[in-house]
């Protein structure tokens, strides 16, 4: 994949590389700036490997204080930084830049305060998604977004992206868990947004940075809600033995009225490879699969699934099955969250992020499908179906330069299709570089000059992840800038 444009190198900066690094050193300490070539390599891509830069250095601070020191330096340096949590973005939201420095916020892991009564955690940054659930699971408490990457990714990646997951069409996304924020802008001031309470008084800045993808600072720390788990959840796996069926399913199901935990979509193809990478028990003989949990007391999960049963019955399941053992119910969601995993073992992947009304679901995977034969490609379709968010997978040779072009360009034109549908370009990924030429698909000029505009507020100079978000050619020049 290549078409992509990316911006050229500042020489000048690279040239005081080694002036750079030692003045960084002075204030963090020379065993936390990574200068030599070994070191830096581990950070020149993020999940969209297609795309590699070597950043000038690699900066590890263990504190706010230290972000704002190494922050205030840039700015007055003109220096260009790349915000970084554990590199999952499958945009290419944390991709660096040769003249810019990456910031790595995961030494900043702590967990700072648990308030069981008002249910909250007050956790830094680095600290992984899965970390804040296991820190409160012996009280009863999650916290609930869940991304299929919440082993390893980071919570300040979930909030630059506004992450989601298989549960977040019970309880939100990354924006309705979290309450407030401590942010470092790129002058090195330090700002607190929002606090352990449900509700601020003045404008709503929180909601700005919360998918903000490292434009405006670098969040550091952050309250979030923690939820009483409930008594008991129960997957059901309905098969269908077409596309339409199932996404008819689904939205009969939210229209219902019922909001299960999770609705998550499979075609053929991706049953196929998990099945075969986690022995889940799904269907081999159908052409779409949903993995529907609900939760509540045993009366409740046997209500609620005795209804769904009655939703689906005109759309002619091919084959139900409940879970009947926690164990079972592991094994389920253990094939849908390596799904990921279990298709990068057979070939490369494209995974698209656009997001659509849910009553257009059929048409959409129709079209999905004739856009990638069109480009001779395969897709395996893995996606939260009860909010939209969908997750083709567009399969590939990366070693192949015309079948990388052409998986591009299926991607781009699946994403215009969500936008044309009523949708967006984005459910979670994010925009990074992998959406950014695809913004005026969505947006008008006067759209784009007013989020430019916002983004020149919080960083005059456009030093922040600058080369991600919006088209290179629509941003304000850097010299006419503060």
């Amino acid at each position: 994949m290549t078409h992509i444009a990316l911006p050229e190198p500042d020489q000048a900066t690279i040239a005081r590389r080694d002036e750079i690094a030692a003045s960084i050193s002075a204030l963090i300490g020379r065993d936390r700036v990574i200068t030599d070539i070994d070191g830096r390599r581990a950070y020149e891509t993020d999940a969209l490997t297609a795309y590699r830069r070597m950043p000038l250095a690699v900066v590890l601070p263990r504190s706010t204080e230290e972000v704002a020191a190494v922050l205030r330096y840039c700015h007055r340096e003109r220096i260009k930084v790349v915000p970084r949590g554990a590199g999952t973005s499958l945009a290419g939201g944390a991709l660096p830049a040769e003249d810019a420095i990456v910031v790595c916020i995961t030494k900043l892991n702590r967990v700072l305060d648990i308030d069981y009564e008002n249910r909250t955690a007050h956790v830094e940054s680095g600290i992984t998604n899965l970390a804040i659930s296991a820190a409160v699971s012996e009280r009863g408490f999650f916290y609930a977004p869940d991304p299929s990457s919440q082993l390893a990714c980071t919570l300040a990646g979930n909030i630059a992206m506004n992450s989601g997951g298989a549960h977040c069409l019970k309880y939100g996304v990354t924006t309705n868990n979290v309450l407030g924020v401590k942010m470092v802008l790129m002058d090195g001031e330090i700002v607190e947004l929002g606090g352990a309470h449900l509700d601020s008084p003045g404008f709503d800045i929180l909601a700005l940075v919360v998918g903000s993808e490292g434009q405006f600072g670098i969040v550091t720390e952050a309250t979030v809600r923690i939820l009483r788990a409930a008594e008991g959840a129960r997957p059901v796996l309905m098969g269908f033995n077409s596309a339409e069926s199932a996404g008819a399913c689904v939205a009969a199901i939210i229209a219902a009225g019922i909001i299960p935990v999770a609705i998550e979509y499979m075609d053929k193809p991706a049953i196929h490879v998990c099945e075969s990478f986690s022995k889940a028990g799904y269907p081999l003989d159908v052409e779409a699969l949903l993995i529907i949990e609900v939760e509540g007391s045993e009366t409740e999960i046997a209500g609620l699934i005795e209804r769904i049963v009655e939703i689906a019955k005109p759309f002619k399941p091919a084959s139900l099955k409940i879970s009947q053992s926690a164990a079972e119910s592991a094994r389920i969601w253990r094939g849908r969250k390596s799904a990921f995993g279990a298709l990068g073992r057979i070939s490369e992947y494209y995974c698209m992020d656009g997001t659509i009304p849910l009553g257009q679901l059929p048409h959409v995977l129709n079209r999905i499908s004739e856009i990638c034969a069109q480009q001779q490609l395969r897709v395996a379709n893995i996606f939260h179906a009860g909010d939209g968010n969908l997750h083709p997978l567009i399969l590939y040779d990366a070693n192949d330069p015309e079948q990388s072009s052409k998986a591009e360009i299926a991607g781009a034109e699946i994403l215009k299709l969500c936008v044309e549908v009523g949708g967006c370009l984005t459910g979670e990924h994010g925009v990074g570089i992998e959406k950014r030429d695809l913004m005026r698909v969505q947006f008008s000029e006067k759209d784009l000059a007013l989020q430019m505009s916002i983004k020149t507020v919080f960083d005059p100079r456009w030093l922040l992840n600058s080369a991600k978000v919006f088209p290179l050619d629509g941003r304000p020049p850097i010299d006419q800038a503060a």
